[in-house]
């Protein structure tokens, strides 16, 4: 599955965008480009959020993109999820690796030293970020484009871009290395989200 970690990597979080279905939205950006989708649900409990993951799932599998559970992974498995990501205050890889030995592990990095544990730990993917500001997070750590560069430099592992990221400076991130570009406003809050994710997927080329 690894080398389906490519492309338009879109982010579905309830709260920035409350008033839309999880599954609709995924179903738009799919239809414009995404390769894929995360759940990251930072208030509800996992029981909660198992019908939506479950439906993720599925609709993924038809559109032949990849699921990702943002954080969870017990509600990764129990959704059948091709995938889980972590943070640096998360399980830590290693352990998630353990718990799912068949599962793609992403983590969130922001700095070549933590890229390289995580890919020493079992990571599949490291992502690098906050590379722009974002109102979607407020607890992240700043990064730079130089940053990439040397998380890029530092790992064999595919890199996902991530934080603030959209129409104006995807193109950087890619000229920089980037194998992936996480979006969540840019597309789910979109007025056409299968519009805006098809403008930012086109990029990859």
């Amino acid at each position: 599955m690894r080398d389906k970690l490519r492309g338009l990597y879109v982010i579905i979080d309830p709260a920035v965008a409350p008033a839309r279905d999880e599954v609709e939205i995924a179903r738009a950006a799919l239809e414009g480009g995404a390769r894929l989708i995360q759940l990251r649900d930072k208030t509800r409990g996992k029981g909660l959020q198992l019908t939506v993951a479950e439906a993720l799932h599925r609709l993924c599998r038809e559109r032949g993109a990849l699921f990702i559970v943002n954080d969870h992974v017990d509600l990764a498995l129990a959704a059948g999820a091709d995938g889980v990501h972590v943070g640096q205050k998360d399980l830590p890889v290693a352990t998630v690796r353990r718990l799912a030995p068949a599962m793609l592990i992403g983590c969130s990095t922001n700095n070549a030293e933590e890229a390289r544990r995580a890919e020493a730990d079992g990571a599949d993917y490291v992502s690098v970020g906050r590379l722009f500001p974002t109102g979607s997070k407020d607890d992240t750590r700043p990064a730079t484009k130089e940053t990439l560069r040397a998380v890029k430099a530092a790992v064999s592992l595919p890199v996902c871009a991530i934080g603030g990221i959209n129409e104006s400076n995807i193109d950087d991130v890619i000229a920089a290395g980037a194998e992936m570009a996480a979006v969540i406003a840019a597309v789910i809050a979109a007025a056409d989200v299968s519009a805006a994710a098809r403008r930012l997927a086109e990029r990859f080329g």
